[in-house]
Order: C-alpha cells, then sequence, then structure tokens
C-alpha cells in the first residue's frame, strides 16, 4: 500500500502538458502548470541550473527539474497550526558549490511557538537533506497561530534577512526586546553581525534591523541591493515598505486600514519618527509572495514589483516614483497567489493555493 501512495504522489507532481493564455501588458502570454497536487504551496525557490524548490506547508519540500519531480526527505519539525508549517525557501548564490539552501519555518517553543530559520545541504540525487542546523528562533515564543511572516533573502553582502509578523500581539512590533514584528538580519552562520543598528543596547534584541511590521509575507531585493517588503494590514493598510537600518514602520501606532471591527488603528496615518509606505492598497488585496524582476524577457517589466494577491487573485504588477499598482495579472488560474519567483530564465512562477499548483509564465 505504501508504495501505491508514493507512486500516486510522483504521479500527482508530474508536470502537465496543457498550458493555457493570460492576456497582460506585454500581450498574450502562456501560463503553463508544473507542479500539481500541492495542498499550500508556500514559496518557490530556484537553483543557478533552473532547478526549483518548492515548499508545501503541510511539511513537504519539492525538488523540481524537466527530468523529474520528487519530494526532499530529512526536512525540520514544523508546527503545522494555524498559519504555520514549513514557509520559505531561500537558494544562495554560491548553491552550486555549497548545495546548501536554507528553509523558514514555524518551531515549537513550549507550549507556544515560534519562526525559526535552518540551513541544510541537498544530498546528491536530491532526494534527501542532510546536516540540517537551526541558525535562529525567534524570541520569546506565542501562544497564537498566526502572523509567522516568515520570508528571507540573501543581501549583496551576504547576510541574510528574515521577517518575522506580531504573531497577533500588536503592541509587541513596537518593543525592540522582542523579536516579533521584526525584520532581522543575520550573517550566514546566524550570528549577529556587528553593524546591526541596536547591538549593544541592553533593551533591544541584536538581531533586529528594522521594527513596527504587522506580517511581511513577502520580501525582496531590487538592483541597488535595497531591501523591500509586502505587508499584510488589518482592514486596508496592506504596505509595500522600503527597509531602512533602524527604522520604525509604526505598527500599530500608525496605519491605513482599520481593526476588522471597523476601530481606529492606533493614533493615526502618521507620526513623527515612523516610516510611511512607499504604497498602500485600500481595500486589503492580503498580499504575499514579492518578486522583483529582472527584465530579462520582458524588458519593460526591468526593476518592477510584482505581488501576489490571495484575496483579489491576481499579481499586482507596482512600479514608477511614487510606486503605484499598473496592473493586474490575472486568469482563472490565478487563484489566491502564495508566491511569486523568477527562473533564471526569466519566465515568471507563481503558486496558487485554490489550485495546488506552480504555474510557470512564459512567452
Amino acid at each position: 500500500m505504501k508504495n501505491w501512495i508514493q507512486y500516486l504522489f510522483v504521479l500527482l507532481l508530474a508536470t502537465p502538458v496543457w498550458a493555457d493564455t493570460l492576456q497582460t501588458s506585454q500581450g498574450t502570454l502562456r501560463i503553463t502548470p508544473m507542479i500539481t497536487g500541492l495542498d499550500v504551496p508556500w514559496a518557490i525557490g530556484f537553483a543557478p541550473d533552473g532547478a526549483a524548490f518548492v515548499t508545501d506547508r503541510e511539511g513537504r519540500l519539492i525538488h523540481w527539474t524537466p527530468e523529474r519531480t520528487q519530494e526532499i526527505k530529512g526536512l525540520p519539525k514544523t508546527v503545522d497550526e494555524g498559519q504555520g508549517g514549513l514557509l520559505d525557501v531561500m537558494v544562495p548564490r554560491d548553491f552550486a558549490q555549497s548545495r546548501e539552501i536554507f528553509l523558514t519555518y514555524s518551531i515549537r517553543q513550549g507550549r507556544g511557538s515560534g519562526t525559526a530559520l535552518a540551513r541544510a545541504q541537498l544530498a546528491p540525487g536530491a532526494s534527501r537533506l542532510s546536516d540540517l542546523k537551526v541558525l535562529f528562533q525567534s524570541a520569546p515564543h506565542s501562544l497564537t497561530n498566526r502572523h509567522y511572516g516568515s520570508r528571507v533573502v540573501e543581501a549583496r553582502d551576504g547576510t541574510l534577512y528574515l521577517s518575522i509578523g506580531d504573531r497577533g500581539e500588536r503592541p509587541s512590533a513596537q518593543n525592540l526586546g522582542l523579536h516579533q514584528g521584526s525584520i532581522i538580519r543575520l550573517n550566514r552562520d546566524g550570528s549577529v553581525p556587528t553593524d546591526n543598528p541596536f547591538v549593544g543596547r541592553s533593551d533591544a534584541r541584536p538581531e533586529i534591523w528594522s521594527y513596527g511590521h504587522r506580517n511581511p509575507q513577502g520580501m525582496a531585493i531590487d538592483p541597488k541591493g535595497r531591501i523591500w517588503t509586502a505587508e499584510h494590514g488589518a482592514r486596508g493598510g496592506d504596505e509595500i515598505n522600503l527597509i531602512r537600518r533602524g527604522a520604525n514602520f509604526g505598527w500599530p501606532v500608525i496605519s491605513y486600514g482599520r481593526h476588522y471591527s471597523g476601530g481606529k488603528i492606533g493614533e493615526g496615518t502618521s507620526k513623527k519618527g515612523m516610516e510611511q509606505p512607499e504604497f498602500y492598497w485600500d481595500p486589503s488585496i492580503a498580499p504575499s509572495g514579492m518578486m522583483i524582476y529582472s527584465g530579462k524577457l520582458w524588458p519593460d517589466w526591468r526593476g518592477q514589483k510584482f505581488v501576489g494577491s490571495l484575496k483579489f487573485d491576481y499579481i499586482a504588477r507596482l512600479s514608477g516614483t511614487p510606486l503605484r499598482e499598473r496592473e493586474k495579472i490575472q486568469s482563472d488560474l490565478t487563484g489566491r497567489i502564495r508566491a511569486v519567483a523568477e527562473a533564471p530564465d526569466g519566465t515568471i512562477w507563481f503558486a496558487s493555493e485554490i489550485e495546488g499548483t506552480v504555474y510557470r509564465i512564459s512567452p
């Protein structure tokens, strides 16, 4: 019986052959399912040779190549509750040499849970992870099972930026003594860079780079090396933020949204010493994965931001100064988009939770 279940799983993951079309500002593009049979696909990462890694929140990591699709074993134990589970995957620039990948996930901590970052090596044959090491755990733990944040990116200098949500405990995002509601910055081995803004302060966690964040579920680096996030607001007030060293992004003191009850949030939309978003949505689109495009296949889109919408089932394309939403990339297949990523060949891949499928957009 076990062998038949494994065989069925491989068939479900197999690359389908059909394709559909998508109308965009760049004309008619092809949309092709690449990996199917997933539960909640959460993140997509690419190796330099084009191989893809996809996380399924229930605790599976999928490795895709044009020749085969398989599940990778040896993953860390996750808390698959609420918004928790196996979350982001990041493939570093030196993967061809190091064979390392980085994973974020919700980890059990006492009676609660937190956001964790781990590093592991992909074994030959891509069937298993080895030498897994937990580099970081958020502290203190939370008893909620939401707002883990949990995107990780590699900066130009090799440091890692990791987003952590407020865990639904709003005041924590203004408390530098907690990791909740922050972007943290780590060295690749998990140690703290000495030039982090709050190093040496007894009232602050040294890993924190910026704070006052609600739930950043999208993060990307632009051609200038700057860090951007896409963050969930409450009822309105979803934000795109340009992250700055030591900056306070205001949650829950300022916001362009309201509580789900309709009540006012904090003190208004601005306050001295707190950052303004580069763009905000009202009503909320529930933004998730974020990608800044290279322009490899579509030069007109070079440097533009693409953000998945969980609520309205489209990919938002944003550009300009000031930043504005320019296009809604949408079809019958763009249902509840959790991740958007650019492959090495310039195609755009996205993950749909509704379909349990990872798709590719190509010319």
